[in-house]
Formats: structure tokens, C-alpha cells, sequence
């Protein structure tokens, strides 16, 4: 299954590739946050596929009567876990907290009690198909993995810990901006977990 995972800047040239059919081969989108919903809504209208998104630190909060706080076409997997393509895909938004009007955005107390609500779900899983996730999406990046050491950039470790009990084989995320000359630590495994930064986008074959 080809993945087209986007997260936080938009790529302009995404415009004229996807209509040129460039990323024709892609079986599923993932949003990992802090991209305008209306690059997400282009994206999903013009690929046609499944579209899954968290939202991130700069993403409105979601309200169910306001469409601005949400993608049309695609479905937010903020604490959910859904079935896409005979994968598990569970998600998880926002990031540390770090200014006080901030949006989206928790303590790491705070989000290990939104992280304790996934715990039946997964159970469940580990039951139903003897696996309790195979793909973990976030916008922030786990604790000490592709994270930085100011506050507003810190990862989550609520994050480490659902990849310690979950064990999906990925986990794809955003928030931290990896560039030509680093691309190299944008990919890291913890455990048989691979943590990938998806910054600004990445094609990903899952197995």
C-alpha cells in the first residue's frame, strides 16, 4: 500500500503534480497536521483516495458545526482508530503545550490521559486481530525522537508510550522540519516501530 503522508508546510508543486498524475500509484492520504484544510480537501478531491488527518498546534479547534475546523472528504482520526485497507490506523493531534491561548496543544500529563483513552480500542484489537495497531499518525513527534529542545518543539511522551503498548510497525508525523541536510535522521526505528517525519510530504510503501 503507497501512503502519500503531508504535515505542516504546503508544497506548491503539489499543484501540478498531482494533477499530472504523479502520485497516481497512492492507495491512502495521511494529514499530520498544520496544513490549511483546503490543501488537504485539493489533495483528497483530486487523488479520489481514503484520507485520514490529526490536527495540529496551528489547526482550529474542531467544532462539529463549523467546516472551517475541519477537512471535508477526508476523516479526522484524532483518538480514533479505524480499519483502512486491512490496516489499523489510529491517531493522535497536537503537540506540547507552550503558550497559554494555545489550541490543540497539552501538557505531557495531559496528554497521557487523552493517549489512556485509546487503551479499549486497542485491547480490543489485540483480541479481534491479534495486533492492536499497525500505523500510529500524530502531528507531534514521541519524546527524544525527531523532537527539539525548545519548548514548543519538545515531543510527546505519551507517544513513546503507545508505540511501547500499540507496537504499530509505523508512525508517521510532523511538527518538526527536517530539511535537505538532515534528511537522513527523518527516518528512525524505535523498537520494530519506524518513526518517520513526514515534513513537508513522503510517499511511503507500507508493506
Amino acid at each position: 500500500m503507497n501512503i502519500l503522508a503531508v504535515s505542516d508546510q504546503i508544497v506548491e508543486r503539489i499543484y501540478t503534480l498531482v494533477p499530472a498524475g504523479h502520485f497516481k500509484d497512492v492507495d491512502l492520504i495521511l494529514g499530520c497536521g498544520d496544513l490549511p484544510y483546503s490543501y488537504l480537501e485539493y489533495i483528497v478531491t483530486m487523488l479520489g483516495k481514503p484520507m485520514c488527518y490529526v490536527p495540529g498546534n496551528h489547526d482550529p479547534a474542531f467544532n462539529i458545526k463549523d467546516t472551517r475546523s475541519k477537512a471535508e472528504g477526508g476523516f479526522n482520526l484524532d483518538l480514533k482508530i479505524v480499519q483502512c485497507n486491512h490496516k489499523l490506523i489510529g491517531g493522535f493531534g497536537g503537540s506540547v503545550w507552550y503558550r497559554p491561548d494555545g489550541v490543540n496543544q497539552y501538557t505531557q500529563g495531559g496528554a497521557f490521559l487523552r493517549a489512556f483513552r485509546l487503551l479499549p480500542k486497542l485491547l480490543i484489537n489485540r483480541i479481534r486481530y491479534k495486533r492492536a495497531l499497525d500505523i500510529l499518525i500524530s502531528h507531534s513527534p514521541p519524546f527524544g525522537i525527531h523532537d527539539d529542545s525548545d519548548q514548543a518543539h519538545q515531543g510527546l511522551k505519551a507517544l513513546n508510550w503507545l508505540i511501547q503498548i500499540a507496537k504499530p510497525r509505523y508512525h508517521f508525523h510532523g511538527h518538526t522540519h527536517f530539511y535537505k541536510n538532515n534528511i537522513a535522521d527523518s527516518i528512525s526505528m524505535s523498537g520494530k516501530t519506524k518513526i518517520i517525519n513526514v515534513y513537508p510530504y513522503k510517499i511511503v510503501d507500507v508493506e
